[in-house]
């Protein structure tokens, strides 16, 4: 079902759900795009990770080895590995193939809850209940170092785009960023209620997001340090959210069993997802923006089409990235000393399991290729609804199974769209997003004064201080030159 909102200016199209795979036997813990959008790599808690492919009739892979429930999954930025942490205290590092090779990170003396390249893909940050967060390289397949300042259980950690920074969260309800040069902790944010859950930053690298097991969803401008955006529109805890590529809409996954979709642009709800029949536990955007995943309880992953970031909306979203001063890349001395910062840049047995997946128009067959064995499976397409901005039921349609076909015919519905707009609205629009332009600069000129009138205050208060320590030493000298002993007759 895919809930309209009103107050808000809409696309001419609705997100579309496209595919679901089935395959996990147990819940889908997280999912995460290729690069090159051709791929979806999936974990369960069914200890397994799935890499599925995207074109029509791919097949799958399933790789076993993980002890305990997969956590975290994630492609590196060439896409020529996958990443995986598990309740089983490791991370491994797979080639995505039908090898099926790894390599096994342990240092963890806790359940790992995630896993996360840097953006150059040479190191990896996990998050783990020992109350830690680690860096690992990729290249020499080692341990570099921990950061250890959180008090209870770290539920996600991620580098920013740049790599100079790493966040973090976990049930000690703080979000907390580092340096990744000094290790410094630079910050420790707290407006959570409850266990924060997840962590990242948006595409730019200016903001963070931050959820909670409240049900909020909190926004952080990182080079002010200040609470932007406030969020609380599922009934249960956000499992996990994911940032648009244009930084302009966002992905939240519930306990409620709903997707929620936010314009960060307006500040507002959008559009309510349903099609899981769980928890949702997780969610992701392609690096295109054009599809988004979602992984729930109910063993499935939902495929989506995105389209609200398209058509007639697409204009607004190339003049606003088309700015005058479009948003800098976050720096060090705004909220640290600026230091120079300087990159440098055991194998188990595991089975791998070939699945060849074909899509039918009223069901699936998923057969299962190995050395030793053919089996096959089917499993019918779970309903979805649709309803309008009211939250009135407009339409359904039911499972069934029907004659197998050879073609692919992905599972879409044909979504009515409730309202028009007037043509008033892009001159409207054009002159918010002009206000907005000036807004921006008004910021950027107000935060350099903020930042010299900081280093200016540090100076006074440098030699505030000196001139007291100069005080008090002449001080203790004329207290030392006036005291004389008594005279031995007297």
């Amino acid at each position: 079902m895919t809930s309209r909102h009103k107050n808000s200016f809409f696309p001419t199209e609705d997100p579309a759900l496209e595919r679901h795979f089935k395959g996990h036997k147990n819940a889908v813990t997280c999912v995460h795009f290729n690069p090159n959008s051709k791929q979806l790599a999936s974990g369960s808690a069914d200890k397994t990770v799935m890499i599925w492919n995207l074109a029509p009739k791919g097949r799958a892979l399933r790789f076993f080895g993980h002890q305990d429930a997969v956590t975290g999954v994630q492609f590196s930025p060439s896409g020529k590995r996958v990443a995986s942490s598990s309740k089983d205290r490791t991370v491994r590092l797979w080639t995505p193939s039908m090898k099926g090779e790894c390599a096994v990170f342990r240092a963890h003396t806790a359940a790992v809850r995630s896993v996360a390249f840097s953006a150059d893909g040479l190191r990896l940050v996990t998050a783990s209940d020992d109350k830690s967060v680690k860096v690992w390289s990729v290249d020499r397949q080692s341990f570099i170092y921990s950061l250890n300042q959180h008090t209870n259980w770290v539920r996600c950690a991620r580098f920013s785009p740049d790599g100079r920074l790493i966040v973090s969260c976990g049930d000690d309800r703080t979000v907390r960023l580092w340096d990744t040069s000094t290790k410094h902790c630079l910050n420790c944010f707290s407006d959570c209620s409850g266990s924060s859950t997840f962590v990242d930053f948006n595409s730019n690298g200016t903001c963070i997001g931050s959820s909670g097991a409240d049900s909020s969803l909190n926004i952080w401008d990182i080079r002010t340090n200040k609470l932007i955006q406030h969020y609380k529109v599922h009934s249960e805890g956000i499992n996990s959210f994911s940032f648009h590529p244009s930084n302009n809409f966002l992905i939240t996954g519930s306990s409620d069993h709903t997707v929620k979709v936010l314009d960060l642009l307006e500040g507002r709800l959008i559009y309510t997802l349903h099609g899981h029949k769980g928890a949702v536990t997780s969610v992701a955007f392609s690096q295109a923006g054009d599809l988004f995943a979602s992984g729930g309880g109910d063993r499935q992953i939902l495929l989506w089409r995105t389209n609200f970031d398209s058509k007639s909306y697409q204009d607004v979203l190339q003049k606003h990235g088309r700015r005058a001063t479009p948003d800098p890349p976050p720096h060090l001395s705004d909220i640290y000393p600026r230091s120079p910062h300087l990159h440098h840049p055991q194998d188990s047995a595991v089975q791998v399991l070939n699945i060849s997946v074909t899509y039918q128009s009223s069901d699936f067959q998923a057969r299962h290729v190995d050395t030793s064995r053919v089996e096959t499976q089917k499993g019918d397409k779970s309903g979805s609804w649709v309803s309008s901005a009211a939250g009135n039921q407009t339409g359904a349609f039911s499972t069934g199974k029907g004659r197998r076909e050879e073609e692919e015919t992905v599972l879409t519905h044909p979504l009515e769209v409730f309202s028009t707009h007037a043509s008033s609205l892009d001159s409207t629009l054009q002159h918010i997003v002009r206000q907005l332009d000036i807004l921006t600069q008004t910021v950027s000129v107000l935060e350099e004064r903020l930042t010299l009138t900081e280093d200016r205050m540090k100076e006074c208060l440098l030699h505030q201080s000196q001139i007291l320590q100069n005080l008090q030493a002449s001080r203790e000298q004329q207290r030392s030159g006036s005291h004389t002993p008594p005279h031995p007759f007297t």
